[in-house]
């Protein structure tokens, strides 16, 4: 046999190989200020907005304060005292109050059993003279 080396292969070159993490950095550092930037100006303008309600608050508590004129209460008249009047309605007529008097809800409970066997009463209340 013979003894015949195989050709040498050549030495593989690497391709560079090109990463977008550079231009996406930079993109989003981009996009970070401009958001920055609108906060801002969106603080900037709230900040105003505030200040201008401020004054003009104070404008008009100035305007209410220039229009309003103290006045003394008036002096009550000593000379004619107060006299109540009598009144028109009737007297109220007082009753015995009617602690037997059961409500419907209790006279329809059970109406088979002796135990809730609840008789209403219907005395008639007079009035106490």
């Amino acid at each position: 046999m013979s003894c015949q080396k195989s050709p040498t292969m050549e030495n593989t070159k690497a391709q560079e190989v090109k990463l977008h993490t550079q231009e996406r950095a930079t993109k989003r550092a981009m996009f970070n200020y401009m958001v920055a930037t609108k906060l801002s100006i969106l603080e900037h303008q709230r900040k105003q907005e505030e200040r201008l309600q401020k004054m003009i608050e104070e404008e008009e508590i100035r305007l209410l304060r220039k229009e309003m004129v103290p006045r003394a209460q008036l002096m009550p008249f000593f000379d004619r005292p107060f006299i109540p009047r009598r009144s028109s309605r009737p007297l109220t007529i007082p009753r015995e109050p009617s602690f037997r008097m059961l409500s419907s809800k209790y006279l329809s409970c059970n109406p088979g059993s002796q135990l809730y066997n609840f008789q209403p009463t219907t005395r008639a209340t007079n009035p106490i003279k």
